[in-house]
C-alpha cells in the first residue's frame, strides 16, 4: 500500500513538471502587444519583423524561451516576455501556429541562384541544401524545431543569416548548423536563397 501511494505521489510530482500543451484560444488574448510588430494574426507587414503565422509551435516556443532567457538577444523584444510563464508562451505559440500565413515573393533576378542553393546547396563550399532541413517547400520540420521559411520576409531571413554568420545569434546549439552554413554563404548567395525561400509555397 505504501509503495502504491509513493508511486502516485511520484507520478503527480512528475506531472507538475510537464508543460501542458499550448491553448490557441487562450493565446489569442495574450498576443495583443505582439500584434504591434508581428500583426494581429502573426502576418507582419514590416519586413524586419518576422511573420509568426503558421510557424511551428515548438519552434516559436523555443525562440521565445531563448529570448526570455537571453540565449537569443533581440533588443526590440527586451522585457516583452519577462512576466510571462512557460504556459503563457506555449499558448502564444499555439495561437500563432494556428494562423494562416500570407505568401511571399521571390525576386525574378535571384530565382536561379536561390533555387540552386535551396535545393542543392553549394557543394564546393560544403554547404548542404537548405531543403534538407527546411523541406523542399519551405515548410520546415516541426518535431526537429526547424522553422518554416516559405512566405517569410526575405529581409528577415537575410538578417537572421547575417546574425548567424557574425555570431550575433548562437541559439542554433552546439552543432552550429546555421552558423556554419551562413559563414560559408557569399553575400549574393545569402540574398538569393533568402528571396527564394520567401517565395516558396
Amino acid at each position: 500500500m505504501i509503495k502504491r501511494i509513493a508511486m502516485v505521489v511520484a507520478a503527480c510530482a512528475l506531472a507538475g513538471n510537464v508543460l501542458a500543451a499550448g491553448d490557441a484560444e487562450a493565446g489569442k488574448g495574450k498576443t495583443v502587444a505582439c500584434g504591434a510588430c508581428h500583426g494581429a494574426d502573426g502576418n507582419s507587414l514590416v519586413p524586419s519583423f518576422p511573420k509568426l503565422a503558421g510557424q511551428h509551435a515548438g519552434y516559436l516556443l523555443k525562440q521565445m524561451q531563448d529570448i526570455k532567457s537571453g540565449a537569443r538577444p533581440v533588443p526590440t523584444m527586451a522585457g516583452q516576455l519577462d512576466a510571462m510563464s512557460d504556459q503563457d508562451l506555449a499558448d502564444i505559440a499555439a495561437y500563432f501556429a494556428s494562423q494562416t500565413p500570407t505568401r511571399g515573393a521571390t525576386k525574378e533576378a535571384l530565382v536561379e541562384l536561390g533555387e540552386r542553393v535551396w535545393r542543392a546547396g553549394v557543394r564546393e563550399k560544403g554547404i548542404a541544401a537548405c531543403a534538407a532541413c527546411h523541406s523542399p517547400t519551405g515548410a520546415g520540420n516541426g518535431p526537429a524545431k526547424y522553422p518554416a521559411l516559405s512566405g517569410q520576409h526575405a529581409d528577415y531571413i537575410a538578417a537572421a543569416l547575417r546574425a548567424f554568420r557574425n555570431d550575433e545569434r548562437t541559439n542554433d546549439g552546439d552543432t552550429r548548423i546555421m552558423r556554419d552554413v551562413a559563414a560559408r554563404l557569399s553575400d549574393k548567395e545569402l540574398e538569393a536563397v533568402s528571396s527564394y525561400a520567401s517565395g516558396l509555397h
